[in-house]
């Protein structure tokens, strides 16, 4: 498993000890003038848990990688939460700001994974 790989996973377990949900994966890999190796994009019901799956994204990726992003905004507003940890870019919404900037399809080459939400 590839370093990016095993970031992705710690970073869908961080979002997962939140409760986070509807987890798309997206591999920007390959595609000309992308920014990121991958996006992960997940959504919290409350601006409190935007804020908590961050936190928890952060800890997780500090605890189990010893990594930590290069930067992270939107803390303290918490309706879009975005943590760039260079080869992947995680983004944290309310349901209806991730509706509104519907970021998974800005990419229309990438190849979208949804991860099925645990209870």
């Amino acid at each position: 498993m590839t370093r990016t790989n095993n970031l992705v996973d710690t970073i869908i377990k961080g979002i997962q000890e939140k409760k986070g949900s509807k987890i798309v994966v997206a591999d920007l890999k390959g595609i000309e003038g992308a920014i990121t190796n991958y996006f992960v994009i997940c959504q919290g019901n409350s601006p409190t848990q935007v804020e908590a799956i961050a936190e928890s994204i952060g800890d997780t990726v500090r605890k189990e990688l010893k990594d930590k992003p290069t930067s992270a905004v939107g803390l303290g507003l918490n309706q879009w939460v975005a943590m760039d940890f260079v080869d992947v870019i995680v983004h944290v919404f309310l349901p209806e700001t991730r509706a509104f900037y519907d970021i998974e399809h800005l990419w229309a080459d990438a190849k979208l994974t949804h991860l099925t939400d645990i209870d």
